[in-house]
């Protein structure tokens, strides 16, 4: 009795789902019917995905932050059939056609203030040593890897853009013809070849730095003081893009081989800084002496600074990654946020987040801070003639450990990690959490 009480319940409430479940049924269909006369595209799967992130609502075809598909026809600085790039002849008036340009272009104009162009470059020919270029390519990857970070933009110079100006004079006038054909860009950033970011979160406080023009890496007392040529590091630097920099350009220069006057100018240059060891004038030197004795107009628009390494000696650093690295595990360790996995093109917010977590660490020597950049001064890894200085395979090794402890930075992101920084060893996956206390990861 209990049990065909049971049926005729169950009977009853499946005739009233089956009910209800029609009454449904026509309900959809009337929406459908009524969204038809009303919609012009009707869709029942639109109904079900409405946030269809692939529809054009949501990704807009040729859309981008900037206008790169079209260049109007009005009369530019490009169409002056005088303008040069080469530093033989004086650009005037720079900062207004740089201006006009960016009128007729201002998808290029927003942003304008923190867009940087590093360039870099090497010699023409292949290199001596049997392992240079391959090193020199390293360093390569290592440069793009910090500009697809950070947005900058990116060149490599493998020719001389005037005969006379080689070796370490070469950048000048690459330097020049840059600010010409990337008038979007407001700072261009030279890294020498033998040079390796060995923070990839650091990024240029390009904020402090509104009042000047020439941003270097330098010790002030050991130029006034000590007037020693090595008071400052021109391998690196940092130079806005402007009507300044241009006339700055073409005096640095005109100390350099381009000059009748470069002989005249190596004496004056050893005869100034003591310590220079050779008789030619350098880049380095020529740069000293315009902050020494230059006028002031040249001189009150160069920053020397010593608030981070934009230059890093190498010697004194590359035997630190081990401890650098156990404090930055320390520090991701007790902060989760900073071991979530995420996209490599949002990796400047969690450097930020990072960022008052190691500021008192200090890239100096003894500091546990990541230097921001590694630069590898007389090792000359391309030709092999490393300063008598740097015994044995000391340039090698430490070359390679830094590039391997700046990739790791890198790799990261894409779920790997070198196993040892001392060479070039295969990768591991990392952990889920890494570096979390280790959990297998489901594969």
């Amino acid at each position: 009795m209990a049990h065909n009480l049971f049926r005729a319940k169950q009977q009853s409430s499946s005739s009233r789902d089956k009910s209800l479940f029609a009454a449904a049924i026509v309900a959809v269909l009337l929406v459908c019917a009524i969204w038809s006369f009303t919609d012009p595209l009707p869709s029942l799967s639109g109904l079900l995905y409405s946030q269809d992130i692939t529809s054009p609502e949501y990704c807009p075809p040729g859309r981008e932050a900037v206008d790169r598909g079209s260049d109007p026809p009005e009369k530019t600085f490009y169409d002056d059939p005088q303008l040069s790039y080469t530093i033989n002849k004086p650009i005037k008036n720079w900062d207004e056609k740089r201006i006009q340009w960016l009128k007729l272009h201002p998808s290029f104009a927003s942003g304008r203030a923190n867009r940087v162009l590093l360039l870099t470059g090497s010699q023409p020919t292949p290199c001596k040593n049997p392992r240079g270029d391959h090193l020199l390519l390293r360093f390569f990857k290592n440069k793009v890897d910090y500009c697809r970070i950070h947005g900058y933009d990116i060149f490599y110079g493998n020719n001389f853009f005037h005969p006379k100006m080689r070796s370490y004079w070469a950048k000048i006038p690459l330097v020049r013809a840059a600010m010409l054909a990337h008038p979007e860009s407001e700072w261009i950033l030279w890294v020498d070849s033998d040079a390796i970011f060995t923070d990839m979160d650091f990024k240029i406080p390009l904020h402090k730095y509104n009042d000047y023009n020439f941003i270097v890496h330098g010790w002030p007392d050991m130029i006034f003081k000590k007037k020693s040529w090595v008071a400052i590091n021109a391998g690196i630097f940092l130079i806005r893009n402007c009507q300044w920099s241009m006339d700055f350009l073409d005096v640095w220069a005109n100390m350099g081989p381009k000059s009748p006057e470069y002989k005249q100018w190596g004496k004056i240059l050893r005869t100034t800084f003591k310590d220079k060891p050779f008789p030619e004038s350098d880049d380095q030197s020529a740069l000293s002496y315009i902050l020494l004795k230059g006028e002031e107009k040249w001189r009150s628009k160069i920053h020397a600074i010593t608030d981070y390494s934009l230059h890093g000696y190498w010697l004194g650093i590359v035997n630190r990654f081990e401890k650098i690295t156990e404090n930055y595990t320390k520090i991701d360790r007790e902060v989760p946020r900073l071991r979530r996995r995420h996209a490599e093109a949002v990796s400047e917010t969690y450097a930020a987040a990072r960022e008052p977590l190691v500021a008192e660490g200090g890239d100096w020597k003894g500091g546990w801070r990541r230097p921001f950049i590694t630069h590898f001064t007389g090792c000359q890894p391309c030709s092999g003639d490393h300063a008598p200085e740097y015994v044995g395979n000391s340039c090698w090794v430490g070359m390679e450990r830094a590039l391997n402890f700046a990739d790791n930075q890198v790799l990261r992101n894409f779920g790997f990690m070198h196993d040892d920084i001392k060479s070039n060893s295969p990768v591991s996956p990392v952990n889920f959490d890494f570096p979390a206390e280790e959990v297998e990861e489901f594969v």
